[in-house]
């Protein structure tokens, strides 16, 4: 893909300076990991390097990067954002391929279309990467700066559509006084109450649910030998080597797309060795599981599990109450364990609210999707609050004692 623009363009503010780089790797990483990422690492240079270096993003898996930034006027990188022109809709986890399907009633090619995304990755994080000593004045010309070069890569490659995929939900609202279109969705995430540990963390749910979750953990403690976490920094070549294994087998068994190439576990274990964990489990005295987590100062992410056995309720312990564990060890505040999955409701996780916002060139398509998205908020957000009404925790002491949840 050609660079939209060149180098020293001028941006939609005077002193701003907006280009385009297709690498990561030929953006300085202490630049880019300088700007405010937030909780999530997904964004960070050794991820979206490790993506790259391993042909997880490229123009041949249909992820073609095309990072914004903006410098200012001594070339100093005060914002940027990491976008791709795609060729496809897999990998993104918000799913627009109705959008596609329709796209040809209004006689429109749906591909390309830019994506402002953590590739490959269901995670809300940080997508308008601003420098943190701006004031507001300058954080709102450079957000200007970083959503005009966007739509100037849609409009270089002649894309139907953009989307911005898991922002924030103040990014979201930016991106709608912008003229995108806001999408709500959600997914269940754990949250950190103050608990100091997991009878805590039990306490707060219903009996019987606090039941379930003890039979689950203890069946599984009486097959293994115990789970060990280990940073990407002393992961081992065969540990890396299982993880894709794990990985791949646990992709063929669901039916799924094995987006993550080769090499992209080795890589970013090298290139973010702290931010990356694996919880092992070990059994027999032998490795026989073990999931994939990122971890930062604020939040744990939950990414990918594998066994080379089957041991009941090992997928539960090994994906989510180690995650719980550790979260509370670490004093950590919330714990992402990846998109969809309503069995997670029980296991503590609560429906949480995810954003996006979107475009479309065409302007009767893209009134159509506007309409729907507002008819789909409504339809979500009774749908979250049916599932919390679902949920495992208790509801007050009344309520518990109606239910018969005495053994608190």
């Amino acid at each position: 893909m050609d660079k939209p623009g060149s180098p020293g363009s001028p941006g939609p503010d005077d002193g701003w300076v907006v280009r385009v780089e297709p690498r990561i790797g030929d953006v300085a990483d202490a630049a880019w990991d300088a700007l405010d990422h937030g909780p999530s690492p997904f964004l960070r240079h050794g991820f979206l390097r490790a993506l790259e270096e391993s042909g997880s993003t490229s123009r041949r898996s249909g992820w073609t990067p095309a990072y914004v930034l903006v410098e200012d006027g001594a070339g100093r990188l005060v914002g940027a954002t990491a976008a791709f022109v795609k060729a496809h809709s897999y990998g993104e986890y918000i799913f627009d391929w109705s959008w596609a399907s329709a796209a040809a009633r209004f006689g429109v090619d749906y591909y390309p279309k830019v994506v402002v995304a953590a590739p490959l990755t269901p995670a809300t994080g940080k997508r308008l990467l601003l420098a943190p000593d701006l004031d507001a004045a300058a954080r709102a010309a450079v957000t200007g700066a970083i959503i005009a070069g966007v739509h100037a890569i849609a409009d270089q490659v002649e894309a139907s559509s953009i989307h911005w995929l898991f922002c924030t939900e103040d990014e979201q609202a930016a991106l709608a006084a912008a003229g995108l279109a806001p999408r709500a969705t959600f997914q269940f995430h754990w949250h950190n109450q103050g608990w100091r540990d997991f009878d805590g963390f039990l306490g707060a749910l219903a009996s019987r649910k606090r039941k379930q979750l003890r039979k689950e953990r203890a069946r599984v403690a009486a097959q293994i030998d115990g789970i060990r976490w280990i940073s990407g920094r002393d992961a081992s070549p065969e540990l890396l080597a299982a993880v894709d294994r794990w990985y791949r087998g646990t992709v063929e068994e669901h039916g799924g797309h094995d987006y993550l190439r080769p090499g992209f576990f080795e890589r970013v274990a090298a290139l973010l060795p702290d931010e990356t964990m694996i919880a092992e489990v070990t059994a027999g005295g032998r490795r026989v599981a073990g999931a994939l987590y990122f971890e930062t100062a604020h939040a744990l992410y939950g990414r990918y599990w594998g066994s080379d056995v089957q041991l009941d309720c090992l997928h539960f312990e090994t994906a989510y109450y180690a995650g719980i564990d550790r979260c509370l060890a670490r004093g950590l505040a919330l714990f992402e364990a990846g998109a969809q999955g309503e069995h997670k409701l029980v296991r503590g996780f609560e429906p949480s609210p995810t954003y996006s916002a979107h475009w479309l060139r065409e302007p009767r398509m893209f009134a159509a999707v506007r309409a729907s998205l507002e008819r789909e908020r409504e339809a979500v957000a009774h749908h979250m609050a049916e599932l919390a009404q679902a949920g495992p925790y208790r509801r007050g002491d009344g309520e518990a004692r109606a239910a018969g949840d005495d053994d608190a």
